[in-house]
């Protein structure tokens, strides 16, 4: 028996085989089922009647001993009762087989399914490339009459040749084509920067020992418009006990992660005092590694556990993350002003966004393909200004805001209230709901928004520091324009000023080319270098 079903098995593998290769794979599973249980039936019919096992069986009057009483009729009974059981157990054994096969059958339908549609598009893409290949090939025409001209890409008019090799040729024919062209590249622009309505945007929380970590993830939750396009993940250090039940209190609002390693990390004896800076370097590498690798975003925006967030602090993000994945001069996407000082800003203009060159940090999005860059040089601590030198920022700049889109409460922490009393506690927060995704932001992209930045900011009537200080003589409400000419010079004019007077890397906080632009006394004011700027000097720090 046992060889027959073997025998079955191996033709059952040599049809499936053959219904890969066919690719009907549904049908041949329904088929070989239904033969099977009919090659099971036709086997069982075909076994002697239960009464006749042989010679001597003795199941059966006449068939060895009569079916009589005693010691003999108890004998058959069993011996009965054990065959239909050993046939029930058969019979059951096969079916689970058969069950198991019916599995595998669909395993390989779903597995062969997917390859199916991957070939086919890797077969369209093929057949795209070769079609673009194509038409990039020079191509040979006709003699163009000499009323007409032909134009290539360099602009280079070609007249009176019999025969032309051009690139893309374009016959002008009509007046309006430059304007239809024109349309359709401002079209191309604002698709490129149209926000995504279906990416999820996870946000990181980092955590530690703030039980006040429950105030960021109640904002966060109250603003948060969909659970499924933004989920919070908090990636808890320290194992602080009172703060973890905190965390834990929110069940499936968020999902709560721990960084493992707890231990102290080695350092040089002038170090030990800076163990925090290192533990927050450990566990910033740990926890994004845990959202790119394990949880297989290709986006984060990252929230420290003393930040509160703005109403609009997902909508900002959700409309510059396309343009952040599209531009390859951006790095990130900040939440996060410097110069955000009340004051400093001009708060009717809650719309109005910057690009920067300094990294700002609090509140910022990174996306996949550039921590798989910084991922294998993370440094062990002070992570924020490693960001800022020039061997991870490349020239690359991040987007900013005139009004912050959060603030930090957390005056306790690793940099013992460093500027927090002096800048950071009078940061302004954005409370009106702006709707960036419907607006056009194409304007952040380098190459449009270095031309109109620079032309308003050296058009710019040029003013001493002293015209706008109380008392001063200046009218207007500007913008102005404040120079500076070394390091030192820049640090007197922002003390003046009122702005921060740092630099890393020669990047002065909230630049852009080396321009600060913010509110003075009511006036746009631009403390810059001189016309004609071209780099930052890295000395300057």
């Amino acid at each position: 028996m046992m060889k027959a079903f073997s025998s079955l098995q191996s033709l059952f593998w040599c049809h499936w085989a053959m219904v890969r290769k066919k690719g009907s794979l549904i049908l041949c599973g329904a088929f070989l089922f239904v033969a099977w249980n009919a090659l099971l039936l036709l086997f069982l019919w075909g076994r002697p009647p239960i009464g006749r096992l042989g010679e001597g069986g003795g199941a059966e009057p006449g068939a060895g001993e009569e079916w009589g009483g005693g010691k003999t009729k108890v004998g058959g009974a069993n011996g009965l009762a054990g065959e239909v059981i050993r046939l029930a157990e058969e019979v059951e054994s096969e079916l689970e087989t058969q069950k198991k096969l019916l599995k595998q059958i669909q395993s390989h339908r779903e597995l062969w399914e997917q390859r199916k549609e991957l070939g086919k598009r890797e077969s369209e893409d093929t057949q795209d490339e070769k079609n673009i290949e194509e038409l990039n090939k020079p191509q040979q025409i006709p003699a163009v009459p000499r009323s007409h001209k032909t134009i290539d890409d360099t602009k280079t008019v070609i007249e009176k040749q019999e025969v032309l090799m051009v690139t893309q040729p374009r016959l002008v024919m009509k007046e309006q084509e430059p304007e239809q062209e024109k349309k359709k590249m401002v079209e191309n622009e604002v698709d490129r920067t149209k926000p995504s309505p279906q990416i999820i945007i996870p946000i990181l929380v980092i955590a530690c020992d703030r039980v006040t970590v429950k105030r960021s993830l109640d904002k966060l939750i109250q603003y948060r418009p969909s659970a499924e396009l933004y989920p919070i993940i908090v990636s808890q250090d320290c194992g602080h006990a009172d703060t973890a039940r905190v965390i834990g209190s929110y069940g499936s609002q968020i999902t709560h992660i721990s960084q493992p390693d707890l231990a102290d990390i080695p350092v040089r004896p002038d170090h030990r005092k800076f163990q925090g800076y290192y533990k927050i370097a450990r566990h910033y590498r740990w926890a994004l590694n845990q959202v790119f690798n394990v949880f297989a975003y290709s986006t984060v925006v990252i929230v420290e556990d003393d930040l509160e967030v703005a109403p609009d602090f997902f909508e900002y993000f959700r409309a510059l993350y396309p343009i952040l994945r599209s531009d390859p001069t951006l790095w990130c996407v900040s939440a996060w002003n410097d110069n955000g000082r009340d004051g400093l800003v001009n708060p009717g203009m809650a719309d109005l966004l910057y690009r920067t060159d300094f990294f700002p940090g609090l509140g910022w999005m990174l996306l996949k393909e550039v921590w798989a860059e910084l991922e294998p040089k993370w440094p062990k601590a002070f992570w924020d200004d490693w960001m800022r030198h020039p061997e991870q920022r490349k020239d690359r700049s991040c987007i900013r805001p005139e009004i912050s889109r959060t603030i930090t409460f957390g005056r306790k922490g690793v940099s013992l209230g460093q500027y927090f009393d002096q800048y950071l506690r009078y940061i302004k927060l954005n409370t009106e709901f702006v709707p960036f995704t419907k607006a056009d932001l194409s304007y952040l992209v380098q190459e449009k928004y270095d031309e109109t930045f620079e032309k308003e900011v050296y058009s710019a009537p040029l003013v001493k520091v002293e015209e706008l200080q109380q008392g001063g003589s200046l009218k207007g409400s500007g913008p102005f324009r404040v120079q500076y000419s070394s390091r030192d010079s820049f640090k007197v004019l922002a003390r003046n000023l009122g702005v921060m007077d740092d630099l890393k890397s020669g990047v002065p906080r909230a630049g852009y080319r080396g321009v600060v632009s913010f509110i003075s006394r009511g006036r746009r004011i631009y403390l810059a270098p001189p016309e004609g700027w071209t780099k930052y000097d890295t000395s300057w720090s």
